[in-house]
């Protein structure tokens, strides 16, 4: 009976430190995400009463049933057990479902347009990185969103190769799908500075798992500047070890693929890769892949499919010398 008891307990304490975390629903950092958050109480509160009055009510059954079987006996249903069986199985389940409807109801007219004007941005899904693109203010970065907070993002999504799926739990109404050719829309809104994590929630291929993203939430001072800075492009190498670097971007056969602001725009015939104009600003590398630090910005270079299988990205046979250099160039994109 303890191990019994040990058991439930320790259930429990898993499922509740799953409700936790910057990918929970339970910890809303937005309207949107706070409105679905109470859609989900709703729901669990609701359904978990109502399976509680089923079990019970299938328990009393067993019980009356093995006290006597009316069927031999010759016995008959009573009124009030008649009465019982539609409040029961008939009423009850319809006012539920009524319920349930309207809240749900209520819950997609709240989150289904952004409460006024807001920073519009176009996300769009690639194998296996996130492209985004703010139009009025002339950025292009990847695989992190700025937002000032307070304000509501509309969001455009659309996928360049397969179906992706769009999902930022604390601060949006759940997911939005990315399908190649058409473009969906989702809002977003921050209340508190904070960094959140996103999400692809529609298997892609091979490395789908590390698909990910980031959501930066600053005040509208720190993202007008970090947007003016994004505009002025990086600064032009003066340390000779950085400009050879970028003489090994160009002839390394990266710029075919990866743009950077005022120096290279991409030329591939296929899907390009990301925008590398403020790469050195950013946390990660390989859409929260690894930290983006010298050693992994080295080894990526050299190889990302020893950290990502799959990535489109080819491994470069560098000389040493090369290979650092342009790890040093790479490191004044900001």
């Amino acid at each position: 009976m303890r191990g019994a008891a040990a058991a439930v307990l320790v259930g429990l304490a898993l499922l509740v430190g799953g409700c936790g975390g910057w990918q929970s629903t339970l910890a809303p950092r937005g309207p949107a995400a706070a409105e679905f958050e109470s859609l989900w109480w709703i729901a669990f509160l609701s359904t978990g009463s109502l399976s509680a009055i089923t079990i019970l009510g299938l328990c009393y059954a067993v019980r009356r049933a093995l006290r006597a079987d009316r069927a031999r006996s010759g016995g008959s249903v009573s009124s009030s057990e008649q009465r019982f069986i539609v409040l029961a199985g008939v009423v009850a389940p319809a006012l539920f479902l009524l319920f349930f409807l309207s809240a749900s109801v209520r819950s997609g007219a709240v989150v289904s347009e952004p409460p006024g004007n807001g920073l519009s941005l176009e996300v769009v899904g690639h194998m296996f990185w996130w492209e985004v693109r703010y139009p009025d203010q002339e950025v292009v970065t990847a695989n992190e969103i700025r937002i000032p907070v307070g304000v509501p993002v509309n969001v455009q999504v659309t996928s360049a190769d397969v179906i992706h799926s769009f999902w930022v739990p604390q601060l949006g109404p759940g997911k939005v799908d990315m399908v190649p050719g058409r473009t969906n829309t989702i809002w977003l809104r921050a209340d508190e500075p904070g960094v959140y994590r996103g999400q692809c929630t529609e298997f892609c291929g091979v490395q789908h798992a590390h698909m990910s993203l980031l959501v930066v939430a600053s005040s509208g001072e720190e993202f007008e500047a970090w947007a003016a800075r994004a505009r002025e492009g990086p600064a032009e190498p003066e340390d000779p070890v950085e400009i050879r670097g970028r003489e090994v971007f160009f002839e390394a056969g990266c710029a075919p693929c990866h743009g950077i602001r005022d120096v290279s725009r991409p030329t591939h015939t296929g899907t390009p890769g990301p925008d590398l104009s403020d790469l050195a600003s950013r946390k990660t590398l390989g859409a929260l892949t690894v930290p983006n630090d010298r050693e992994h910005l080295t080894e990526w270079v050299r190889d990302p499919h020893q950290f990502k299988p799959g990535v489109r990205m080819p491994a470069h046979r560098l000389a040493e010398d090369d290979l650092q250099a342009l790890v040093r160039y790479l490191e004044t994109l900001r």
